[in-house]
């Protein structure tokens, strides 16, 4: 038994790991060659995060999806370069919106400088990916594009919540569909599509990446309430104090609409109220913890994780197959 990547995917091919491993060492070279700048600070902003680490899942799925073709083909690593240089870009623009102070255990660029800083350098990465796809050719151009608009939808249907009458649940996973999935999904197309493969793999693997996608965006949400913060690297229940409707306060609010006892009216009342005090975030967080909404939005998250894993029933028996599959029982683990 080996692992694969930083997410410890098991798998028992040497050679898979040994080529998956090469690959993001490239990609990990490739993303500090992408935020050099002839200006120091700007370097200094851009490799912030980068430096910082990460889980790397978006170049590892598409390193991974390029095993249905030829995997050293020469756009494999900028492509996964291209989608996790985008993913950094949307952090930065993230904690600025949820003003948040840790990323991945460090200072968020917002903290450690200023908004302005934050958003310039977060535009700086999207352009870097965007002169790299531009070399990957016009039909990357195009769905790299079609990405980002659903990045910016999802982003802007979250802000702007629900419509009349519209289930608060089906509302949330668009957002994050468009929010994680989308990006996710482009980098098992990317994968496979740099790499040859046949049309109807490439079909398969970004299918796959948009479940898996929303998948962990649900684990997250589970670590932020459920965590101690190592796990996820962020200060447990950030979301919960800008006000994020994440699935468990949704399923809080779905039973406490749908007759739930006294006290789920008063959790919910606190959790629309003002979490900024220390001590009316850690009642609202151990409210959340003890109540069956968590276990319901665990529950959301392996659907989706077991929905990921039905579609690669077309793809051919083997190691990457298997490690895809892997990458569906780690949510499974994450969640519990």
């Amino acid at each position: 038994m080996t692992v694969v990547g930083p997410f410890g995917v098991s798998v028992r091919d040497q050679a898979l790991e040994v080529d998956v491993q090469a690959g993001l060492a490239a990609v990990e070279a490739g993303l500090i060659e992408a935020t050099k700048s002839d200006v120091p600070f700007i370097t200094e902003a851009a490799q912030h995060l980068v430096r910082a680490g990460g889980k790397r899942f978006r170049p590892l799925l598409v390193m991974l999806a390029a095993r249905f073709g030829d995997p050293y083909a020469p756009g494999v690593v900028p492509a996964a370069v291209v989608v996790e240089l985008t993913h950094l870009a949307t952090l930065y623009h993230d904690d600025i919106m949820d003003e948040a102070e840790v990323r991945r255990g460090v200072p968020s660029a917002n903290a450690r400088w200023d908004n302005s800083v934050a958003v310039l350098t977060g535009d700086f990465l999207f352009s870097r990916a965007s002169t790299m796809v531009a070399d990957l050719g016009p039909a990357a151009v195009r769905i790299q594009a079609e990405a980002f608009e659903r990045l910016v939808t999802g982003q802007l249907q979250e802000t702007a919540g629900p419509g009349k009458g519209e289930d608060p649940v089906a509302h949330y996973l668009d957002v994050i569909a468009g929010k994680t999935g989308s990006l996710i999904a482009v980098a098992g197309r990317f994968g496979a599509m740099m790499s040859g493969a046949d049309e109807d793999v490439v079909d398969v693997v970004t299918q796959f990446g948009e479940r898996i996608g929303v998948a962990f965006q649900l684990a997250d949400d589970v670590l932020d309430i459920a965590s101690d913060g190592g796990e996820s690297g962020k200060t447990p229940g950030t979301d919960l104090r800008e006000g994020v409707p994440t699935m468990p306060v949704l399923r809080l609010r779905e039973m406490a609409e749908q007759g739930g006892a006294a006290q789920d009216r008063r959790l919910c009342e606190l959790i629309a109220g003002d979490l900024s005090d220390d001590a009316r975030l850690a009642e609202a967080l151990a409210g959340l913890r003890a109540h069956p909404a968590l276990e319901a939005a665990k529950r959301d998250t392996l659907r989706f994780a077991d929905e990921a894993r039905r579609c690669l029933a077309p793809l051919p028996d083997g190691p990457a197959k298997a490690s895809m599959a892997a990458l569906c029982d780690l949510v499974a683990d994450r969640t519990r």
